[in-house]
Parts: structure tokens; sequence; C-alpha cells
């Protein structure tokens, strides 16, 4: 996929005309990262936003005790800390890469300067952003309402694709997100096994039951 295919087919360029598309094009650049790099640091200014090529990016806040909380994964198409960019403010989480990256990137004085020009980005961030509000919403109800069993099995369902073939998230990962400590993860994994709603086979974690995973995350079939 071409740079310009790429923007064409993100939310926040929807809809913008090929005249548009080529002015807006040329203020992307691409930059690369190994897993385990961190690309944006909690608390520091917000210069660029990033958009991911390939490879998956985690985004997390750490408590003053140094455990992580993952917010969310970010795939191919999407893009992170977009909310400090998009206006005022310090990056609200940290972002590193859990496989090797490829990324596009756009200084934050430039995406400002494109919501000016062409106001139906504006339009478009609008919605991009109201997602990340109704997405964070979910994450809070989960932790507040679900009990571990619930947390991993969402957590399970969020990533199905990933855990059965492709990125595999180690059980410290799973936690993070599920937060809670990884023995408590092996012992969830371990009773749904037993209940044969997933299978472990190695580091591979393959759903056998979907609908009853979809119950144990109080998600609606």
């Amino acid at each position: 996929m071409t740079k310009t295919d790429f923007v064409k087919a993100n939310p926040y360029f929807s809809g913008l005309s090929t005249a548009e598309l080529n002015a807006v094009v040329p203020l992307f650049f691409e930059k690369t990262a190994e897993r385990g790099d961190m690309l944006l640091l909690e608390g520091e200014p917000s210069r660029v936003l990033y958009f991911v090529i390939s490879g998956v990016v985690k985004v997390y806040k750490t408590s003053a005790e140094g455990r992580d909380q993952i917010l969310y994964l970010v795939r191919p198409g999407g893009s992170f800390i977009d909310v400090p960019v998009s206006g005022e403010g310090t990056n609200l989480a940290s972002a590193e890469a859990i496989t090797p990256l490829s990324l596009y990137a756009i200084k934050k004085d430039d995406f400002i300067k494109i919501f000016q020009i062409y106001p139906q980005v504006a339009r478009n961030a609008v919605n991009v952003l109201s997602r990340i509000v109704y997405d964070m919403v979910a994450l809070v109800e989960a932790l507040s309402f679900h009990d571990v069993n619930g947390r991993v099995a969402r957590v399970l369902l969020e990533n199905a694709e990933d855990t059965g073939h492709g990125l595999r998230l180690t059980q410290q990962e799973m936690a993070a997100m599920a937060g809670t400590v990884r023995e408590l993860v092996g012992r969830s994994l371990r009773t749904m096994e037993t209940e044969k709603i997933i299978r472990l086979d190695h580091h591979r974690i393959i759903i056998t039951n979907k609908k009853a995973l979809q119950s144990l995350a109080g998600q609606e079939t």
C-alpha cells in the first residue's frame, strides 16, 4: 500500500479530495522500531502523531509502584496518543513496540494546520476521538464491574485473531490488560481450559467455545 493509499484509508482523512490528499501526504514521514523500543513516554510533550503501518504497539500507564495497565493495543491502520496531539497537554500514556514496527508519523504543528485548512479532517477527528472515549469507558467498566475471569475473557475476545496466530500475548501482557497479576491470569486460563472454553497449545491460546467466552466476559451474543 502506498503512502497515499494509507492516508486515504485512515479515518482522519476520509472524504478528502485527490488534490487535498496530495497536499497532506508529503507531511508524513516514515519510522521503524524494534520490539521493546519506547515510542512515547507519559508526561512528555506531545510532538508527533503516529500511525501503524505494520506491527503492534501497546499503550499503557504505569503506577507509582511500577505496575503497568495496558489501555489498548494499536494495530495496522490505527493511531495512538491522539488526544494531546489534537489539542494541548502532554502524553497521557506511554507507547512501546511489542513487535517490529513500521510507522507513519506527522508533526503536531502540521496536524493542527491540516485541521485549520481542511474542516473535513476536524469533523473526522471528532469521530475518532469519540471512539477513543467510548473504548476508555468500556475499559473502566470492565475493570470496575467484572471479576478476573471476565476481564481475561474480554482480553481474549478482543485479541482473538492475535492469540490464535500471529501476535502472541504473554501472560504478563494479558495481566496488564486485565488489571491483575500474571499468576491470576494463569489460573484463569487453566480454569477456562478445564471447562473447554479455550485450548492452550504451547504459547498459543485457541478459543474453542466463543459463546461461553462471551458469556464469561458479560458480552451479549
